[in-house]
C-alpha cells in the first residue's frame, strides 16, 4: 500500500480538488470535468489493492494478464496565477455492510491523499458531493459551503448561489458529512492545510436514483471557477444536464398524482432559506420515492 509518483512537478502553491463518486456523482463529475477542462496531467496514484476488491480482470489475446481495481490518481497544471493538483478516485473505500467511506481503509486513503498535498506544498483542499434537499429538478441547485476555519466562512459568503451549511433552516446551526468528502476535510484541518467542501442541491426525490445529476456538478464548478479565478466552459455539464433532465423528466412523469403534487409546491414555496429534511419527510421518500424507483428498476 502506498504512493506511486511518476513524476515530481515543480508547483507553486498549488491548491487540491478531490472528486470520488457519491449520491448523483456530483464530486466526482466536477472534479473530473474541470480537471479535463484544464488538461491536467496524470503524475502518479494510490495503489489501490488494498483498499478494494478488484473490479475484473484483464484479458489480452486470450490470456489472463492482470486484476483490475478501481483507478486512484493524482493529475496536475500549470495555470497563470494558480497551479492544481486532482486527485480523482472510482471508489470510496468502505467498511463491510456501509455505504460511504469510513473505517480504517477510508482513513488511510485520506492521509496518503493529505501526504501527496503536504509534499507539493498545497495550501487548500477542495471537495465536493451532494447536498439533499428539498428542492425541485427544474430549479437552480445551490452549492453548500463548510470551511476549516473563520476567515474561510466569510470568504465562501461573497460567492453569488452559495449557502452555508450551519445555516441552513432546521440544522440548529450544526451539521454532518458522510464519507471522505467529511473525512478528508476534517483531517486536513488537523494537519494544517485549509479545507472547504462544496456541495450541490439534489432534490431529495432523486437522492435514491441511479441517475447522475451534472446540475448541481455544473454549479459547484461555478463557484470553484470563481474562487480560483479560471474560465471554464460549461457546455460539457450543459450537454449532460439536458440529456439527464430528460431522463428525469420522463421519470416524474410516472410518479403518483399526490406524489408530484407534493413536489410540485416546492416552486412557489422556496423561500430566501434553504428547508432541510425533516425526520417527516425522510420517512415520506422512504415510503414512496424509494418504492418507485425499485419497481422501476423491477419492470425496466
Amino acid at each position: 500500500m502506498g504512493i506511486r509518483l511518476f513524476e515530481e512537478p515543480e508547483l507553486r502553491k498549488p491548491d487540491m480538488i478531490l472528486g470520488w463518486p457519491g449520491i448523483g456523482n456530483i464530486g466526482i463529475i466536477a472534479a473530473d470535468t474541470l480537471r479535463g477542462q484544464v488538461q491536467a496531467r496524470e503524475f502518479g496514484e494510490i495503489e489501490s489493492w488494498d483498499f478494494f476488491y478488484p473490479k475484473g480482470l484483464k484479458v489480452k489475446a486470450g490470456l489472463l494478464e492482470e486484476l483490475e481495481f478501481p483507478g486512484n490518481k493524482f493529475y496536475y497544471q500549470r495555470l497563470k496565477g494558480k497551479d492544481l493538483i486532482f486527485f480523482i478516485g472510482e471508489e470510496q473505500p468502505t467498511a463491510p455492510g456501509r455505504t460511504y467511506a469510513e473505517g480504517e481503509k477510508a482513513y488511510q486513503m485520506a492521509n496518503l491523499v493529505l501526504d501527496v498535498a503536504g509534499r507539493f506544498g498545497c495550501q487548500r483542499v477542495y471537495t465536493s458531493g451532494a447536498a439533499v434537499a428539498l428542492t425541485h429538478h427544474t430549479l437552480k441547485p445551490r452549492v453548500w459551503t463548510v470551511a476549516s476555519r473563520e476567515g474561510l466562512i466569510e470568504e465562501m459568503k461573497g460567492y453569488s448561489n452559495t449557502v452555508l451549511m450551519s445555516e441552513i433552516e432546521g440544522r440548529g446551526n450544526q451539521g454532518s458529512i458522510s464519507g471522505l468528502n467529511g473525512l478528508l476535510p476534517g483531517l486536513a484541518k488537523k494537519r494544517g492545510f485549509d479545507a472547504i467542501c462544496l456541495m450541490g442541491e439534489i432534490p431529495d426525490y432523486l437522492s435514491q436514483s441511479p441517475l447522475p445529476y451534472p446540475r448541481a456538478a455544473k454549479a459547484v464548478v461555478e463557484v470553484l471557477a470563481g474562487i480560483l479565478g479560471i474560465g471554464v466552459d460549461f457546455t460539457p455539464f450543459d450537454t449532460m444536464a439536458a440529456q439527464i433532465d430528460t431522463v428525469i423528466d420522463s421519470l416524474y412523469e410516472k410518479f403518483p398524482p399526490e406524489i408530484k403534487e407534493r413536489i410540485e409546491q416546492r416552486k412557489s414555496a422556496i423561500q430566501a432559506k434553504v428547508e432541510t429534511i425533516t425526520e417527516e419527510d425522510e420517512t415520506w421518500i422512504k415510503e414512496h420515492i424509494d418504492e418507485f424507483f425499485k419497481k422501476k428498476s423491477g419492470n425496466e
